[in-house]
This record gives C-alpha cells, sequence and structure tokens, in this order.
C-alpha cells in the first residue's frame, strides 16, 4: 500500500489535484447558472412566497441579473430573468426587481470581489432568527461556515432603503455570509456556484443548530481543525462539483428551467 505513511497535508493536496485533472463540469452559461440557482433553493426550502432575491453581477460591472418580481423561485429560467442597472431600472424597459435589491448595489459597490448575492428567508434560518442568537458552527459539514458568518443582531425593518444596504455591506466585511436577526440569511460569491453552495449549508446549519440547542449545550469545535475543513470544502473546483451535483438534482423536477 503506496500510501500507508503518506502525511494528512500530502493527501489533501493529491485528492485537489485528481479533482482538478479528472473531474469536468457541465458548461453552463451565466443566466443557466442563475436560473438553475432558483430551482434548486426552491426544492432545498429556500421559498417564501417572493421574499428574497437572488442576483449575479454581468461582465459590464455595473449591472446585474436577477428575477423578475412577481415569479417565485420555481418560476424562474434563463430566459425571464432580467437586467437591471444600480437603480434597479432594466435595460430593456420590461419587468421590475424586487425592491429589496438596492441593498445588494450597496454590496456589490463596496465588495467588488463578490459576482453573486443569495438573500432568502428558509425555515430554519426564519425561525433561528428568532431568538436573536449568532449563528454556531459547530458539525464538520458546516465547516464551509466556520469564522465566515457575521451577525446583525438589530433588525433593521424591510430591507429597501440605502440605510439597509450600508448596514448589511458593513456587516459583511470580510466574511461570505450574514446571519440576519427576526429576518433570514445572506451570502455572496466570486462564483455563482459558490454563492449556491453557501445559501444550501446556512440553512442546514441552521436546522443542525435548533435541532442542537433543544437536545443540550453546543460544544465548540477546535479551531485549527474547523479551520482546516473550512478551507478544504471552500475552494472554487469543489464548489463547482458541489453546484453541478445540485444542479442534476434539479433538472429532473425542472425541465423548463434552462
Amino acid at each position: 500500500m503506496k500510501t500507508l505513511n503518506t502525511t494528512k497535508e500530502t493527501l489533501m493536496q493529491d485528492a485537489q489535484n485528481q479533482m482538478q485533472r479528472l473531474i469536468d463540469q457541465e458548461q453552463l452559461s451565466q443566466r443557466e447558472k442563475l436560473a438553475l440557482t432558483c430551482r434548486i433553493l426552491f426544492d432545498k426550502g429556500h421559498d417564501s412566497g417572493l421574499a428574497g432575491q437572488i442576483t449575479s453581477r454581468t461582465d459590464a460591472k455595473n449591472t446585474f441579473l436577477t428575477q423578475q418580481f412577481g415569479l417565485g423561485f420555481d418560476e424562474v429560467s434563463a430566459n425571464n430573468l432580467i437586467e437591471v442597472d444600480q437603480d434597479l431600472e432594466p435595460l430593456n424597459g420590461e419587468g421590475m426587481a424586487n425592491p429589496a435589491n438596492r441593498f445588494h448595489t450597496w454590496i456589490y459597490n463596496e465588495h467588488p470581489q463578490v459576482n453573486c448575492i443569495i438573500h432568502t428567508h428558509p425555515t430554519h434560518i426564519a425561525a433561528l432568527s428568532m431568538l436573536e442568537v449568532p449563528l454556531i458552527i459547530s458539525q464538520m459539514d458546516t465547516c464551509g461556515l466556520y469564522n465566515d458568518c457575521s451577525f446583525v443582531a438589530n433588525w433593521p425593518g424591510v430591507p429597501v432603503g440605502n440605510e439597509e444596504g450600508m448596514l448589511i455591506s458593513q456587516a459583511l466585511g470580510d466574511n461570505r455570509a450574514v446571519f440576519l436577526a427576526h429576518h433570514g440569511q445572506l451570502v455572496i460569491g466570486k462564483t455563482i456556484e459558490e454563492a449556491c453552495n453557501l445559501a444550501i449549508l446556512i440553512e442546514r446549519a441552521a436546522k443542525l443548530q435548533l435541532l442542537a440547542m433543544a437536545a443540550g449545550e453546543i460544544k465548540p469545535l477546535p479551531h485549527d481543525l474547523a479551520q482546516e475543513a473550512h478551507d478544504w470544502v471552500s475552494t472554487d473546483k469543489r464548489n463547482k462539483i458541489n453546484f453541478a451535483y445540485y444542479a442534476r438534482q434539479a433538472l429532473k423536477n425542472h425541465k423548463d428551467c434552462i
């Protein structure tokens, strides 16, 4: 057995190299990825009527794609997404964006590395938000959010003003997620795939936290090991592989998506 005495660090690097070399992903357009993200998150419990927005920065950098206000996540397709400017005006003059998209423009302006934003009110996030406690990452599967999720304890009301944009953008800081008391969650990504994975992950983390809190006291993870796990699952390749799996799941039920 050649690898019996190989170090963990070497084995981890070898696995990353194999992912890069051996696993290819289907080529999808930006519109297709964003529409698939809407359907994926609908199936994962992020549906809350017309609440929530999913956006992706375009190549123009000062415009972004989003769903039309009035359509649920399960109705979004690559063809009915709209492109809007920083004032939320559709470039083709048709349809309207969710007015709460205004705080997305603040994040895009203040965080140039961000190319996708997902804000939703899934059930377990919404329930945990009512307790005014931060998200706790204490289980291996959710370590992608370890030391990577801000907490906003004070609800600012309906997030359609510039004040909410400033608050949420500043709260994000260098993290990839924000947990909003009495509200919901927001995640960002350099890619659509990254943001989609984090949105799925944060709802699972909230569900686990509620279950654990009902059973007893949550114990912390060892910092170094949790950070190692965070970095292990947060690579671009890993995000794309995860997204491809979720996309295949969604397309079984939503063939009209793309």
